[in-house]
């Protein structure tokens, strides 16, 4: 398979970046020691959110995941008269198998800007057909067949490139689900960690001088930890899910080396700020297997007088990569290079100076295997 693989070393400081469902910071037990862990679903919304705030892809390229799809539609449809865009909206995607019970879909669906234009654009053209009955729900939508096909025709993905790299599953309708392009996993300390916890009170600012008592008080759980990350996209899927195109598929890949890089779930960050960029930034490109690299931290690093836990980490990193190459070989063709922050040797991995020289050489590595 032609592949990108994206690894980072990153310590992040104090925090509480992915809570939950009690609040506490996210962890695992890995190689028999507690580890801090922050899930892919929260790293994915974090890439997700940076394609949109970070110009990194034109609105025309992403996709919403939302239960207010009828109101997206409507949007669209200013210029008809609302009562009628609505019956309209629900009744098309009644057709599609989509219910809609108080103005929102039963669960969240993932469609590109593309597909909901499109959908519009089919349902303005189909007023007359669309408005004929009231609307009755999915099990009892009556459509007329070749309407129906073209609703269905819609849901191609539209060439969003979220939607390529991360999929869409539909439970009730899997011939509109897309495979995704990109697998995450979830990030862990390469060391192991305890939890701790910060006491804090808050000042009643009109208290008497004779209160001095606090106003409320409570506790929050944290940990600081050096953390390994990594992703691979699966660069013949992406292709495909872009309907061939080369070019967003390129430029959809570089958006995604740098918005995993630099993003982190934004958990209490109001009362952390933890905003630690990469120490350590590696790709791997080229035809082969991919290859996650935890397994360098089975064994705990620990701390050493002298040396960062970021050195150590990126050293263990590095051994390994080179211990899966003798053992099995490396990509072949293979592209790979390293921005390395930290007094760590990475050996064998090119360096960068700087994130737009390993994009750069990321770009290069691209354009062979995806025109290739």
């Amino acid at each position: 398979m032609k592949l990108l693989e994206v690894h980072v070393i990153q310590t992040v400081a104090p925090s509480n970046l992915n809570r939950d469902d009690t609040g506490s910071p996210k962890d695992a037990l890995f190689g028999g020691f507690r580890r801090a862990r922050i899930s892919s679903q929260a790293q994915k919304r974090a890439v997700r959110v940076a394609f949109k705030e970070w110009s990194l892809l034109s609105q025309a390229e992403v996709a919403v995941r939302t239960k207010r799809l009828l109101e997206a539609l409507l949007e669209r449809l200013r210029d008809v008269p609302e009562d009628k865009a609505k019956l309209a909206a629900e009744n098309a995607l009644n057709a599609l198998g989509f219910g809609v019970k108080g103005g929102r879909t039963e669960y969240l669906l993932f469609l590109g800007a593309g597909e909901l234009d499109r959908l519009a654009g089919l349902i303005r053209n189909n007023l007359e057909t669309l408005t004929a009955q009231e609307a009755k729900g999915k099990k009892k939508a009556e459509v007329d067949g070749e309407l129906k096909k073209a609703l269905e025709k819609v849901l191609d993905g539209g060439k969003a490139v979220d939607l390529a790299l991360f999929g869409r599953m539909l439970a009730d309708r899997p011939e509109f689900g897309v495979d995704a392009a990109c697998q995450v996993a979830h990030a862990l300390s390469t060391h192991k960690v305890d939890r701790e916890f910060d006491f804090y009170t808050a000042v009643d600012d009109l208290n008497p001088k004779e209160e001095t008592g606090a106003g409320m008080m409570g506790d929050v759980e944290f940990y600081s930890a050096t953390m390994y990350r990594y992703a691979v996209v699966n660069l013949d899927k992406l292709l495909e899910n872009l309907q061939g195109d080369q070019e967003l598929a390129r430029k959809g890949a570089l958006a995604f080396l740098e918005a995993f890089a630099l993003t982190l779930p934004s958990g209490k960050q109001n009362s952390f700020a933890a905003h630690n960029p990469p120490l350590f930034l590696a790709f791997r490109a080229g035809v082969g297997m991919p290859r996650n690299l935890a397994t360098a931290f089975e064994r705990p690093i620990w701390p050493k007088e002298g040396k960062a836990l970021s050195d150590l980490s990126v050293e263990a990193l590095a051994r390994e990569w080179a211990k899966f190459d003798r053992a099995y070989g490396p990509l072949s063709p293979e592209w790979k290079g390293a921005l390395n922050l930290t007094e760590g040797e990475a050996e064998g991995l090119p360096p960068a100076q700087s994130l737009p020289e390993l994009r750069g050489k990321v770009e290069e590595a691209l354009r062979a295997l995806l025109e290739g």
